[in-house]
């Protein structure tokens, strides 16, 4: 299984050997840390924590300086489940962009773009109503909650309210170009979230079979 920490930084496009144009997505990944490795005898199940990125060192509360033990000031940590599958790396190791190469598949999970307090229409592509036979301001309303004898509101009743800021995977990804001399990643199709933000690499089930 492979798995990686990147930053997402723009979208652009690339020519294919075909001459065929693909969108792709910059996603910037200096080097991860391995800073803990989780073991089904000891923690219960098998997994790995990466740390990312380097922030100041008086900012980091010390049971988390502890923790990283000098392997550096990260300011982010993420663990990667292994899927049951045994991991072969070790406290200190690095895993950078070289682990993958064009044509694997990927899944890539981030924080999608906060859009605030949105509409029905917006938030989940309501109709609205008809803008004709009398209708005056109410093109985007919602329509009615109850409905029928009900005297309540129905559990999981779709209406406005906060939209975006929430954790979103994109599968079947494909890896178009591998820049290990830049810590660049190029993969097709759009990321979630803005400029910035971290984002999650991790190869598909489809991809582990391929290899194997």
């Amino acid at each position: 299984m492979k798995f990686l920490l990147a930053k997402k930084q723009k979208m652009t496009q690339v020519f294919s050997d075909e001459g065929k144009v693909i969108p792709v997505t910059v996603l910037s990944a200096n080097p991860s840390v391995v800073t803990q490795v989780k073991t089904k005898e000891r923690d219960g199940y098998i997994a790995v924590q990466l740390g990312f990125g380097v922030r100041k060192e008086k900012r980091i509360p010390k049971p988390e300086r502890g923790h990283f033990k000098g392997l550096g000031n990260f300011a982010q940590v993420k663990e990667f489940s292994s899927r049951g599958e045994p991991m072969e790396l070790n406290v200190g190791d690095k895993i950078d962009v070289s682990i993958f190469s064009p044509g694997d598949t990927v899944a890539v999970s981030a924080i999608s773009k906060g859009k605030g307090f949105q509409g029905v229409v917006r938030r989940h592509g309501f109709a609205g109503g008809s803008r004709t036979h009398g209708q005056k301001h109410s093109e985007r309303e919602p329509g009615s909650i109850g409905g029928g004898l009900r005297t309540r509101v129905p559990k999981g009743m779709r209406m406005a309210g906060r939209m975006g800021g929430e954790r979103v995977t994109v599968k079947n990804l494909t890896v178009v170009q591998v820049d290990p001399e830049q810590n660049l990643l190029l993969v097709g199709g759009a990321v979630p979230g803005r400029k910035g933000t971290l984002v999650e690499i991790r190869s598909t089930k489809r991809e582990t079979q391929k290899n194997s």
